[in-house]
């Protein structure tokens, strides 16, 4: 007897477990330069989310009797909680990235019935979930290290994040307290707040405006947006390997990043309110992580090709209202799922015609 299977017959040969391996492989480059910028942070943050998603993983096909080799070998869970620990501040007390990642792991993942079934991108579930609730620590970003006079050692890191304290009793705000306290914001959070103080007061200090107007942001010599520059540009690097590899499509960046450039570039145009420039924008907070790495998720994006125009268009629209009309500086988790919400429709609406068939 012949075994009967359902077509399609072919197989691209992309199995789930190297599309992940390959995504990962293509963010070390940005990991590298958050762990020179920011420390050792970020791999104790990433070690704490894998394990506790792993473990997670055990628990839950151990639960719903599934086989769990299956389940761990394809390493989505890794990827989901590498995006997460890299997206989230270095120095954030340790329960943030467990709370994190629980709820990116049940909630975002196998509440709805695993890989494949849920409609909405996990890591994102489980970063909105952190934003809303502990907006304090999510917002709390320590400065490049290169600016502390006693950068913190692997094990200063190990006890800032499980105790709050360093080994010599230092908390993360007296490790700062020497620098100023602008510096403690990303470019996106200090422009944000500069400009929306410059329209509610119009003698804001001169010496402000100029640090800020550029937006080059400079503090003792050394250029404070220079490292978000450039994480996003190995993002960018990174993205464009996975295009050349076949590994995601061009369709959802372009369009994000098309969508979000022509918008932004309108209002410097016709807006009398000030804002970061558009290159700035493009290079800072998470939108090169967001279009290449988050937004281009094969399971929670849209699979058509026409779709995937749509999506990233939406996603880079909804990722313009929230930064420039939003209370948030950076909106691309929001806007990521807000878009998911609307992948069912979208890809109602973009079906290729099948052969032999009207439209």
């Amino acid at each position: 007897m012949f075994k009967i299977i359902s077509s399609p017959h072919t197989h691209s040969g992309k199995l789930t477990m190297r599309i992940m391996l390959w995504v990962m492989f293509a963010m070390l480059p940005a990991i590298g330069l958050q762990v020179y910028y920011f420390g050792f942070g970020v791999l104790i943050q990433s070690a704490l989310a894998i394990s506790f998603a792993l473990a997670l993983e055990l628990l839950v096909t151990f639960l719903r009797k599934k086989s769990t080799f299956a389940y761990i070998s394809d390493f989505s869970v890794i990827l989901t909680a590498l995006i997460l620990a890299v997206a989230i501040p270095p120095y954030a007390p340790h329960w943030i990235i467990l709370i994190g990642t629980f709820c990116a792991v049940i909630l975002g993942k196998h509440v709805y019935g695993g890989l494949g079934q849920n409609p909405f991108n996990p890591a994102m579930v489980g970063y909105v979930v952190l934003l809303t609730s502990f907006p304090l620590q999510m917002t709390t970003w320590m400065p490049a290290i290169q600016l502390l006079a006693e950068p913190p050692t692997f094990a200063d890191a190990t006890q800032l994040i499980f105790s709050g304290l360093t080994t010599d009793g230092f908390s993360l705000h007296q490790l700062t307290a020497s620098i100023d306290g602008i510096t403690q914001a990303t470019p996106l959070d200090t422009g944000k707040l500069f400009y929306s103080t410059l329209a509610s007061d119009s003698n804001i200090d001169v010496a402000y405006y100029d640090l800020v107007k550029l937006p080059i942001f400079m503090q003792n010599g050394w250029d404070l947006a220079q490292g978000w520059w450039q994480i996003n540009l190995a993002f960018l690097l990174g993205g464009i390997f996975l295009i050349l590899k076949k590994v995601i499509h061009w369709h959802i960046p372009v369009a994000m990043l098309g969508s979000f450039t022509v918008l932004s570039f309108l209002t410097e145009l016709f807006s009398s309110s000030g804002h970061l420039s558009t290159v700035s924008q493009l290079f800072s907070g998470a939108m090169m992580f967001g279009a290449f790495f988050i937004a281009t998720d094969p399971v929670t994006a849209s699979i058509t090709p026409r779709g995937k125009l749509v999506f990233g268009a939406l996603v880079g629209s909804l990722l313009y209202l929230i930064r420039f009309h939003g209370n948030y500086p950076d909106g691309v988790a929001f806007a990521v799922l807000l878009s998911n919400i609307c992948v069912p429709l979208i890809d109602h609406y973009t079906r290729p015609r099948v052969a032999g068939h009207r439209k």
